[in-house]
């Protein structure tokens, strides 16, 4: 008997000990604000517009993460995100559940981690915190969002390795699978990037590469012409090349911190291969991009921010250029909820293609990532809103 007392308190203590040694985290983001946007597109006509818009700082979301220790300095580790519109509790990324990210793998502190599922891609990882998107989100963001600077497209059954951080320096790698019986390459998708933290300077480069099988098997949500599966951000900008056979994504950031200023500079370029037009398929289109930053960290709680985009498209008869200028403050009333104020001006010009029509149209403005393409080549905005983490 006092054998089986012994067991049973034995088995007690060891499972409260494996529990010590596992976490789950429920965490999450409410991000809304009342905002203003000129010469916007509708349905029942075109004009000024105020409304309130969500995730502008950042995606409104709730999740869980968590680790479980398995010893020898390995664990497992999962996150489930749920990316939603605070304004209407519409759930995002098309509906999805879970589709922020979906993910599950193994960590280790001397080797890295491997996680498996629906993932955000290593440039996201490794640069977008060099960029001015992690201070001011969607307003500082390539207009359209055609690099994936503010993170609006993740890729399914991807499998991504994520090394240790080496003194600054940390790289991380992504192949996903396509799963098209009889063509291994249709919809997959690879990714490479790496970066280098030291003091207050920063840089970081990558490389990223999908394929689609002509718009019907890609893994990459930026390649899915299908709106009732996602929504493309800004159909005026993107949705005419979102039936591509295949895009890639070379970028590179920096960033500088002196004193209480902080200065980034950024390049990217991303190319549309086979995509169909209203004269067919086998065309190519670019789209370079400068940007630059400057933020001023005013006091502890106040930073202001200011912000230029340069993006211009070649190719295939495609001219459009994005001008865009925008500035930003924000307030931290505590360490998880602040207030903040953005405002922004974008002028288009020249010529791309019409994801309705496939023909050649004259580029009208879309200002940062808000997706609220405009009826004209010109469009301002203005919000002020409130954020809240938990």
């Amino acid at each position: 008997m006092k054998r089986m007392i012994l067991t049973a308190a034995s088995l007690v203590a060891m499972t409260s000990v494996a529990h010590a040694q596992s976490s789950v985290t429920l965490f999450g983001t409410l991000d809304t604000g009342v905002a203003f946007f000129s010469n916007q597109h509708g349905a029942q006509g075109s004009g000024n517009t105020f409304q309130l818009t969500s995730g502008n700082q950042s995606g409104d979301r709730w999740g869980l993460q968590g680790n479980e220790d398995l010893g020898a300095g390995l664990s497992a580790v999962f996150k489930l995100e749920s990316g939603f519109n605070i304004n209407n509790g519409a759930l995002g990324q098309g509906q999805r559940i879970f589709g922020r990210t979906a993910m599950v793998g193994l960590s280790s502190a001397a080797y890295g981690s491997v996680t498996l599922g629906r993932q955000y891609d290593p440039l996201v990882d490794l640069l977008q915190p060099l960029t001015d998107d992690d201070t001011f989100g969607s307003a500082f963001a390539t207009p359209g969002d055609i690099d994936n600077y503010d993170d609006s497209y993740r890729t399914n059954n991807s499998i991504k390795y994520t090394s240790p951080n080496y003194a600054g320096f940390q790289w991380s790698s992504m192949y996903a699978l396509g799963g098209v019986p009889g063509s291994p390459s249709a919809g997959q998708t690879y990714a490479v990037a790496a970066a280098y933290n030291h003091g207050p300077f920063g840089f970081g480069v990558g490389y990223f590469h999908a394929n689609s099988d002509n718009g019907s098997a890609a893994t990459f949500d930026g390649l899915n012409p299908s709106a009732d599966s996602f929504a493309i951000d800004s159909p005026a900008i993107s949705g005419g090349f979102v039936s591509a056979n295949s895009m890639q994504i070379i970028r590179a950031t920096g960033d500088y911190a002196f004193g209480p200023f902080t200065v980034g500079l950024a390049y990217s370029n991303v190319a549309y291969h086979d995509y169909a037009t209203a004269e067919g398929r086998d065309n190519s289109t670019k789209f370079n991009t400068g940007q630059a930053f400057l933020n001023y960290q005013v006091t502890p709680a106040v930073t202001l921010g200011a912000g230029y985009n340069y993006t211009k498209g070649s190719g295939n008869d495609v001219t459009a250029s994005y001008n865009q200028f925008t500035v930003g403050a924000d307030y931290y009333l505590s360490r998880r909820t602040d207030l903040y104020a953005l405002a922004g001006y974008q002028k288009a010009s020249g010529d791309t293609f019409s994801a309705s029509t496939g023909e050649l149209v004259t580029a009208v403005a879309s200002m940062g990532d808000f997706g609220n393409d405009a009826s004209t080549d010109k469009q301002a905005m203005a919000m002020i809103g409130v954020r809240h983490k938990f």
